[in-house]
């Protein structure tokens, strides 16, 4: 954050000098548990979907009932939010635009960010929201993005049809989703 001013930008800035935090317990460091780096995976992917806790446990659940491997039908959830999906496609950049009912999921109007897609379902942006100034300013910062491969995405229509659900080498996020699966196994 440079919050002291001008003297981080030189090597006099204490976040270099010392990479610890201050007092006489800073530079000790202890080993995280078995429980902790489970704790810590579950709250990383947490974090990066934007999820709370409750949520998070019932997709395990669902994860947990569907057959194949726990941890990658997990990841094949979360992948399958509508508001992650609207980002895959880079029509948006945060969920509140998913909330203000810009999008569309075959030609019905969604407002939930949690809401599921499923193969074969259209995602698009609304008629009316296409021609926003702030939509024109997002569709130029990520036109160059990669939309992955079971999304066939469509930019002059700005609509995408979703061709299968994610699969484990889809997600590029670093996650060991098995301590996630032995972290609820408890």
């Amino acid at each position: 954050l440079f919050l002291k001013g001008d003297r981080c930008y030189t090597d006099k800035c204490a976040v270099t000098r010392r990479a610890y935090a201050p007092g006489q317990h800073g530079q000790g460091r202890r080993k995280l548990s078995e429980y902790g780096t489970q704790l810590r995976e579950k709250q990383k992917v947490r974090r990066a979907y934007g999820i709370l806790e409750g949520q998070f446990e019932h997709y395990f659940e669902m994860a947990n009932r569907k057959e194949g491997v726990t941890g990658e039908n997990l990841l094949s959830i979360l992948e399958s939010r509508l508001d992650n999906v609207v980002y895959k496609m880079g029509l948006a950049v945060s969920r509140q635009l998913v909330s203000h009912a810009h999008f569309t999921v075959n030609g019905k109007k969604v407002n939930i960010p949690s809401y599921l897609v499923k193969p074969g379902d259209v995602v698009a942006l609304r008629e009316k929201s296409r021609s926003s100034a702030k939509f024109e300013a997002i569709l130029g910062s990520t036109e160059g993005r990669v939309v992955p491969k079971w999304i066939d995405m469509n930019r002059d229509t700005l609509e995408g049809r979703i061709v299968a659900l994610a699969d484990r080498e889809d997600i590029d996020l670093p996650i060991e989703e098995h301590l996630i699966v032995e972290y609820y196994s408890k």
